[in-house]
């Protein structure tokens, strides 16, 4: 069923004929129901419209316009990404370092951030001349 064939429950009391009363559906003869329900309570086409509106209807979209297809953001200035070629064992004594860092505590230890504390503490005087 679609949105316009549901079946309106609080219309079909009325058009079934049943007198609505505070507390819903009540016999025409005397009748009288004991709880309230929420024919009687609310109004079908106010329960309608919330429901359309909060419970149907797509999410909001943000207030900032979509980019662009094919529209690029700024290449950050502060870093590059580079590629770098190691022995294996250099590499595995790197990521030892790391692993021990992290092991002391140092939770953003990484093999980029030990690189950098590297090259802080790097005297050019000590670099072997047949690197």
């Amino acid at each position: 069923m679609g949105r316009d064939e549901q079946d309106d429950s609080f219309s079909d009391l009325a058009v079934a004929g049943q007198d609505l009363d505070a507390y819903g559906a009540a016999a025409r003869r005397g009748g009288s129901a004991r709880t309230p329900s929420a024919a009687g309570v609310l109004d079908a086409d106010e329960v309608q419209g919330v429901l359309s509106g909060a419970f149907y209807s797509p999410p909001a979209r943000s207030q900032h316009p979509p980019r662009p297809r094919g529209e690029k953001l700024p290449k950050p200035a502060h870093y590059k990404v580079i590629c770098i070629s190691l022995y294996t064992k250099d590499l595995q004594a790197l990521d030892a370092a790391v692993d021990e860092l992290k092991t002391r505590g140092i939770t953003k230890a990484s093999r980029s951030a030990l690189i950098r504390v590297a090259l802080e503490q790097l005297d050019l005087d000590k670099v072997p001349r047949g690197m």
